[in-house]
């Protein structure tokens, strides 16, 4: 893909009722300027497909998206067979929506856990005990992701971790240690959250409260792992609502994700 290119599967990502972020594209082409490919039919864009590969042993696929008219042509099946080429022998990650999960098992994909998607209004209750990502905490917050993934995304994160864009990254510090980081974005509609990682509940909400004061009552949302019981009960507890589904599959070994630290996905597309 072209950056336009990308800039219009991520239109059809928004018609498709996913709500990508305001300044996704510059992000996703930092962590693989090489993983987005497009078909054409008669020079015009048909299908998308995210092929984001992760040093030499994970990759992750997302933005699979034929155009409404188009479908049913064999065009999107063609695109994703050349994508799982360019991805092997990688272990391959997706977060699937549920009217796709059968196509991505018949392809190899074994489900792992449900994300949900919860979304609600993020307005400061009191104070702030977060502080701003600052780069020389820039490294232990790349730590902290590398642990709890289970895999290798630096390229990716120092730049959506980044203080100059659009997307706030905050982190909160407990006995010297960042016990939880978060990114807030602005969205077609409202914010998202992602990541949030946090030791435990206590930091997902001391995170959720600082970022508050950037969103400001706004509507937020955080895609969180059905197995995470706090990330589930906070989101319970805040009045939150299940807006979207999908399921996290692996195509060859899953790495080794802390799912009781993940309370708040990065971007679905990404991983």
């Amino acid at each position: 893909m072209t950056r336009a290119d990308l800039d219009l599967a991520l239109s059809w990502a928004e018609a498709e009722g996913w709500n990508p972020g305001l300044a996704d594209a510059a992000a996703f082409l930092t962590a693989d300027p090489e993983g987005f490919l497009v078909a054409d039919i008669g020079g015009e864009p048909a299908a998308s497909l995210s092929i984001v590969r992760f040093g030499d042993a994970t990759a992750f696929l997302g933005l699979y998206i034929c155009r409404p008219e188009r479908r049913g042509q064999g065009i999107g099946h063609a695109l994703w067979r050349t994508g799982m080429e360019r991805l092997a022998p990688r272990s391959t990650g997706l977060d699937g929506v549920p009217a796709q999960q059968a196509n991505y098992a018949r392809a190899g994909f074994v489900a792992s856990h449900p994300n949900y998607r919860f979304t609600g209004p993020l307005a400061p209750a009191g104070g702030d005990a977060t502080e701003p990502l600052t780069p020389d905490r820039l490294d232990a917050a790349l730590d902290l992701d590398r642990s709890v993934t289970g895999y290798d995304r630096t390229a990716f994160m120092r730049d959506w971790l980044r203080g100059d864009t659009d997307r706030t990254a905050r982190i909160f510090v407990r006995d010297g240690r960042i016990a939880a980081l978060g990114v807030l974005r602005p969205c077609v509609t409202g914010y998202k959250v992602g990541p949030l990682l946090a030791e435990d509940r206590a930091g997902a909400e001391a995170m959720l409260d600082g970022l508050a004061h950037v969103a400001d009552g706004a509507s937020v949302s955080v895609d969180m792992p059905a197995p995470n019981a706090a990330a589930m009960a906070m989101a319970a507890a805040r009045g939150w609502t299940a807006s979207f589904e999908t399921a996290r599959m692996w195509r060859g070994p899953a790495p080794a994700q802390d799912l009781a630290r993940t309370f708040g996905v990065a971007t679905l597309e990404l991983g």
